[in-house]
């Protein structure tokens, strides 16, 4: 008993060193961290329909700069492109959103300007390259430009465009997509066009999940912010009970479903320009808005300017990055995680070091397609005289909790299936637990997501259901679906890689991972298994150790050592045969 005792101890202070360990490892190889610019809106989009995310990153100083993509190579890693229009445009560049404006299967940008210059419209080609549309209409004026968003306020099938400015006359712009690049600028639906605030960030939402687009449009120089519904396809501003109606310097609004209740609720991100302002959350509920008015997230301060929500330790629930910039002495990023209840504590210890010389837009987005996000952020200069920054990436090391992803495909809706929405129900830590998504090509200030919706699944070896509702059509619904999967969903079509898939493959997770010595590795199998074989192998293949066991049930783990086993700090591997099934997984 006293020697059993003792073993435990050791396991438990082994493992809580190692619960320390950093989640996110600061990339610091590769040229989008290594290339210094003055950035502003930070984009995953997968432009050459290869089923990797891509990176694009605007760059805004007064004098103009180019603007930045990188091509995921397949691996997680990017290539810079070089000569193609969207990166060869030299301008005072702020925000983009990217999306399927005319239908035809690949992604189009818009990316918007300040200082009075024309924004610009590009058409994808499907390959990664893009075609400038100079002569389309939302190229054509010359605004002092913040961010924009696609949405389809009208429900036609095809993407609208709305977009904010803060400087000028302030007045926003709404383009109505009329089809084969033809858009129609809209002048006569009221306030939603004519209000002249000092407008940041925008975001199209259904809040009161009624199968049409909101708006909702953050406003600084503390100034209340504007939501307008959408009734019948004109968008009617509301202020009475509307989140946003004191008097704040907002800079980014992101809706998300934080406390899991299956409707939307609010983040703003506030600053002052060199100076700190309180951020806030308003709770919905049935069409109320409710304020959190205690703890870290909204007692932090900062001068925030981004943000976005995202599961990143697939527990089931949405957390949150925050940006920071423009603001006096040393300045770090937040990020805060949920409890699932939508209360968030601030995380130290996910990612080592949050220090920046001043951020702007962040986004969260699966580069190497191994179920966990990962976080970019673009970096600004915060004075004249400050030098060139580097972007910040930071890529997710994962943990064992189970995830799903979803790429929604449209047909009769517009083809990103932007407004689309997906509830997704499994049995997490013993309790049905529903997580609600809707597809946004806009999130934060001068920040897009991923279009392909994720779910943090925690011990959940598979779904119970997912339903589906593209806007303006039907619901539908799948069941039992395993967890571990990328899937496609394309409206109208029976989707041949959803449901019960047999022979799904096992997970297999080392946690902590990198790890400085003691680790588990964690296997889970859709199906109950009988039999599994563990090797290791040293960096160059050579096996050091294995052993057979016969086993029952869908889940297995244990504790190792790299001392133990001879690794000492090296990296190594661990192979997993599960019923003839095998699967090998680098230890760090």
């Amino acid at each position: 008993m006293k020697n059993s005792f003792s073993i435990l101890i050791c396991l438990s202070i082994a493992w809580q060193g190692a619960a320390q360990t950093p989640l996110f490892q600061k990339i610091t190889e590769g040229p989008h961290v290594t290339t210094p610019s003055d950035s502003r809106s930070v984009n995953f989009v997968d432009v050459n329909n290869d089923g990797w995310e891509d990176l694009f990153i605007s760059n805004g100083p007064e004098s103009g700069a180019k603007n930045l993509l990188y091509l995921n190579d397949g691996t997680g890693s990017f290539t810079a492109v070089t000569g193609d229009p969207i990166v060869s445009d030299s301008k005072p560049f702020d925000g983009a959103s990217f999306a399927d404006f005319d239908n035809d299967g690949d992604l189009d940008a818009f990316v918007v300007t300040w200082y009075g210059v024309n924004n610009f419209l590009y058409a994808g080609n499907g390959d990664g390259s893009f075609t400038y549309l100079g002569n389309a209409a939302p190229s054509q004026l010359g605004t002092y430009s913040e961010t924009t968003a696609w949405g389809d306020y009208d429900t036609d099938g095809d993407l609208d465009l709305y977009v904010t400015n803060s400087g000028g006359n302030k007045k926003n712009l709404l383009y109505r997509n009329d089809g084969s690049q033809n858009f129609t600028l809209i002048t006569d639906m009221g306030a939603v066009v004519t209000d002249a605030n000092a407008s940041r960030s925008v975001n199209w939402v259904d809040f009161d999940l009624d199968d049409d687009l909101d708006l909702f449009v953050s406003n600084e120089s503390n100034q209340k912010d504007d939501f307008y519904e959408n009734q019948n396809g004109t968008l009617i501003k509301v202020e009475a009970g509307a989140p946003g109606q004191t008097n704040h310097s907002t800079m980014s609004s992101s809706w998300a479903d934080v406390d899991n209740d299956g409707d939307l609720d609010l983040f703003l991100a506030n600053a002052l320009y060199f100076a700190a302002q309180n951020n806030q959350l308003f709770l919905q509920e049935d069409g109320v808005f409710t304020a959190v008015t205690t703890g870290n997230l909204v007692t932090d301060g900062g001068c925030s300017y981004s943000s976005n929500f995202a599961d990143y330790d697939n527990d089931g629930d949405l957390d949150l990055a925050v940006s920071n910039g423009f603001c006096n002495g040393s300045i770090k990023n937040f990020l805060y995680q949920n409890n699932g209840l939508g209360n968030f504590t601030r995380d130290l210890n996910s990612i080592e070091d949050l220090s920046t010389p001043c951020s702007y837009g962040l986004a969260w987005g699966d580069v190497n397609n191994d179920g966990f996000l990962d976080l970019a952020i673009a970096t600004c200069k915060s004075a004249a005289a400050s030098p060139l920054p580097n972007n910040l990436f930071y890529l997710n090391n994962g943990n064992a909790n189970n995830w799903l992803k979803i790429k929604l495909v449209g047909e009769t809706s517009n083809r990103s299936a932007i407004g689309a929405k997906l509830w997704v129900t499994a049995t997490i830590g013993g309790q049905a637990v529903t997580q609600f998504r809707e597809i946004s090509a806009q999130s934060g200030h001068c920040g897009q997501n991923s279009l392909a919706a994720h779910f943090g699944l925690g011990d959940a070896i598979k779904v119970e259901e997912v339903r589906v509702k593209f806007l303006g059509g039907k619901d539908t619904t799948y069941t039992d679906i395993y967890a571990g999967q990328y899937l496609t969903i394309t409206e109208n079509q029976v989707a041949t890689s959803v449901g019960v898939v047999e022979n799904q493959p096992i997970g297999v997770a080392i946690v902590p991972n990198p790890a400085s010595d003691s680790f588990f590795v964690i296997v889970k199998s859709p199906q109950p298994m009988r039999s599994l074989r563990i090797s290791f192998a040293d960096a160059s293949g050579r096996e050091i150790k294995s052993e057979e066991l016969k086993i029952s049930g869908n889940e297995w783990r244990s504790f190792f050592s790299k001392q133990a086993l001879g690794l000492n700090t090296s990296m190594g591997i661990v192979t997993v045969e599960v019923d003839g099934e095998r699967k090998s997984v680098l230890i760090k």
